[in-house]
């Protein structure tokens, strides 16, 4: 799923294409709210019916969203 720069998902706005691998693809965003840049991590479509890959995207979810301090 290719996200052109402009996209919006709530208050994000996709500004480019970070990069992409296995777990999907990651674009630079603007949080409008935050006024604040952020991560968005698009998985494939055939990721989202494995129950083990969404899995493995919220923990990792979860990690991230810990302060850096925590993540060591």
């Amino acid at each position: 799923m290719a996200l052109i720069p402009g996209t919006r998902f709530g208050p994000c706005e996709i500004l480019s294409l970070l990069g992409a691998g296995g777990m999907g693809e990651v674009y630079r965003a603007r949080d409008t709210r935050l006024n604040r840049d952020a991560a968005i991590k698009v998985l494939p479509e055939a990721m989202m019916r494995d129950a083990d890959r969404i899995a493995r995207f919220e923990c990792e979810a979860k990690v991230l969203a810990l302060p850096q301090s925590s993540r060591r």
